[in-house]
């Protein structure tokens, strides 16, 4: 796992306990900052998942060589 996969899914998680929180205070301010961060770490994950996959792909491509 590289930075960004980690730290997405990390944001990820906070976001989920954010929404939670703003549904059990009421607050709707908290439910969509929670819905964002979400959505931030989805996206900072997958960046990270196609990093992942190039370096993946291209250590492989250089042990064929």
């Amino acid at each position: 796992m590289n930075k960004d996969q980690v730290e997405g899914t990390v944001k990820d998680g906070a976001g989920k306990v954010q929404q939670k929180f703003g549904e059990v205070i009421d607050s709707n301010e908290q439910q969509v900052k929670g819905l964002k961060k979400q959505v931030d770490g989805k996206i900072q994950k997958a960046v990270g998942d196609v990093e992942e996959d190039i370096k993946d792909s291209a250590s492989r491509s250089a042990k064929r060589k």
